[in-house]
């Protein structure tokens, strides 16, 4: 399948609303998306119904506060949802949205520079309207651009990130439909080995069965980008495993691919209770949920890149720490 007529929607949904002002967003929204829309984003937006939702608690605001606002987009892709039998198609969108920080976002003090904004956006396309979308965005990225640091020091790189080495993510043609499929196998390797944590090898080893030997990670604010997969094993995957017990299996609501390229989300995608330090906090004990999208990039029979987004705000607030809120709270000179 060539997804033509879905991608179209997209491309066209995210053409209406560059070219949207304030009050013309509702009807940019109202002529490409369903009026009972389910829209999931990172707290502190979570789950929203509706268009006027969407609206008025994510896109307004967001519009207000980057003034300028562009779509930067490093990936962009469709495929059929394996976790629903194929029976649907969903648009995948990733990269930056960039603009001139102007006004207050979320309590974040505005740069009056410019910005970027982490984000992947899927969207299930039926009959013509973008009936779901999950919008996911690393909001701590944003805060550290404005001075802030609401995490303690990561154990990865801080940065903007670029998109795919091979320049080829955005697929607004039709791929060969044998070259998604084995993405998706490859992912699918991936995950196998990821929901075990006791393969009996050593993380390295288990890792170089699915990614390749220069396979970058890059990871959400908080944690970071990492290169290579023994710079990865140590810091990020090693730590991590270290951190948590109890994961649960994986429940994702869309898993696909295209070409070389793939990815899924899930609602959240698992449970784990952090029983060692992780991210510089102490544990809790408390089992959390993990609201994650992954994007990956195979290379050969690999996988070659991995773009992270995690909720690690929801994540935190369940484990009793606002970062919102204690950010509210710092003195501003």
């Amino acid at each position: 399948m060539s997804y033509e007529s879905e991608k179209k929607v997209v491309l066209g949904f995210y053409d209406a609303l560059s070219r949207s002002k304030d009050p013309a967003i509702a009807e940019t929204l109202s002529n490409y998306c369903e009026k009972g829309l389910l829209w999931r984003g990172f707290h502190p937006f979570n789950e929203l119904t509706g268009i006027d939702d969407v609206v008025q608690k994510f896109w307004l605001p967001l519009w207000s506060s980057l003034t300028g606002l562009q779509r930067r987009m490093d990936v962009f892709m469709a495929g059929a949802n394996e976790i629903d039998g194929h029976s649907s198609v969903w648009v995948v969108s990733m990269g930056h949205l960039m603009g001139l920080f102007d006004n207050n976002w979320l309590g974040i003090p505005p740069t009056h520079k410019m910005v970027f904004l982490r984000y992947c956006e899927f969207n299930k396309i039926e009959n013509g309207k973008i009936t779901e979308t999950a919008m996911y965005f690393d909001i701590p990225h944003l805060m550290m651009q404005a001075g802030l640091q609401p995490f303690p020091p990561q154990t990865a790189a801080q940065l903007v990130q670029p998109g795919p080495m091979t320049h080829d993510g955005l697929m607004f043609g039709p791929q060969p439909a044998v070259e998604g499929e084995k993405t998706l196998a490859a992912i699918n390797a991936m995950i196998s080995d990821l929901g075990r944590w006791d393969s009996g090898l050593s993380l390295v080893d288990e890792l170089r069965r699915t990614w390749c030997e220069d396979m970058i990670w890059w990871g959400p604010s908080g944690i970071g980008a990492t290169y290579t997969i023994e710079r990865y094993a140590k810091q990020h995957a090693g730590p991590f495993r270290s951190s948590f017990a109890d994961r649960s299996k994986t429940k994702h609501i869309c898993r696909m691919a295209e070409g070389h390229y793939g990815g899924f989300f899930g609602w959240p995608n698992f449970t784990a209770r952090p029983t060692g330090g992780f991210m510089g906090m102490p544990a809790t004990g408390k089992t959390g949920e993990f609201r994650v999208i992954d994007i990956y990039r195979r290379s050969g029979d690999k996988l070659a890149e991995n773009w992270i987004f995690i909720d690690l705000l929801h994540f935190w607030k369940q484990q009793g720490v606002d970062i919102l809120a204690r950010m509210a709270e710092v003195p501003r000179t």
